[in-house]
């Protein structure tokens, strides 16, 4: 009996594929012969899942943003009991900033992606997606702090969301740089929650 092909899991073995040779060397590096071997298949397998290169560089993307949103979401649903604000806020910020060892990879990716997106419409609207996520989650724990009173009640949620999300964004190149360490990096975003909790007048 033939063997039955779990043609999602192996579109998910060569987005890992793809990731790990951007990470290592950069978009440039993803050739369908480079892929196949990476991920362990035929170059037929490769084909058979996706019909075009920027098919599955778009696969790849969708993949990546997922695991990024998905472990934002996960870090305020796996909490054992009620958590205050500023922990939550901190903790999904540097989810999202992929300040880990174990998203370093990521980072990378993403970074990649993101300088790649303005050449592809495809590519920028998974993004602009993936943001827009983001950003409703965090203006969601904001809105979550105005109601047990930790966050100032004038503050605008969407728009402080969208400086934690950019300050959180630029923190992941300025590691990737160099620049901060994750552990400086983490700092940051502490202050910018801390402020955010202690702003008596709001942004002008």
């Amino acid at each position: 009996m033939p063997k039955q092909v779990d043609y999602e899991e192996r579109r998910r073995r060569i987005a890992d594929a793809v990731c790990t040779l951007i990470a290592r060397s950069g978009m440039e590096a993803v050739s369908l012969r480079d892929v196949a071997a990476q991920a362990e298949v035929s170059m037929g397998a490769v084909q058979r899942c996706f019909r075009t290169k920027e098919d599955m560089l778009l696969f790849a993307l969708e993949h990546i943003s997922r695991h990024v949103t998905e472990r934002a979401g996960l870090r305020i649903a796996a909490a054992s009991r009620p958590q205050a604000a500023s922990t939550l806020l901190s903790h999904t910020l540097t989810e999202i900033a992929l300040l880990d060892e174990e998203s370093a990879t990521r980072a990378r990716v993403w970074l990649a992606f993101a300088t790649r997106a303005p050449a592809g419409e495809k590519l920028a609207a998974v993004l602009h997606d993936t943001y827009a996520e983001l950003h409703d989650l965090i203006a969601w724990l904001i809105r979550y702090g105005q109601s047990t009173r930790e966050v100032p009640q004038h503050l605008d949620p969407d728009r402080e969301a969208h400086t934690l999300l950019a300050l959180a964004d630029g923190l992941t190149v300025h590691v990737l740089a160099g620049h901060h360490s994750p552990a400086t990096a983490r700092a940051v975003l502490r202050r910018g929650v801390d402020q955010l909790l202690e702003d008596p007048v709001g942004h002008g």
